[in-house]
């Protein structure tokens, strides 16, 4: 489980140089799917969202070490997006 974490961690940091902040990239697909669904949606649920579209991947593939790394840092990245500065 450490390296899922471990590399969940770098994964964050690699998405962040090309993206921008967590909460910056999360409000901005945020806005986009309020726009699309005309429904609101917040970074909390666009995190969630993603999350639960990678378990339902691992239906098929439980032990799928890239799923895990993205739920792991999909959670990552939403307490980032939630707690930093």
């Amino acid at each position: 489980m450490t390296d899922i974490l471990q590399e969940a961690i770098q994964v964050i940091e690699e998405r962040g140089e090309k993206y921008g902040h967590p909460r910056e990239n999360l409000k901005r697909i945020a806005e986009m799917w309020t726009s699309y669904l005309g429904l609101s949606i917040e970074v909390q649920d666009v995190a969630m969202m993603m999350i639960l579209l990678k378990v339902a991947r691992t239906v098929e593939t439980p032990m799928h070490k890239d799923s895990l790394v993205d739920i792991a840092g999909y959670v990552g990245a939403l307490d980032k997006a939630l707690t930093s500065d």
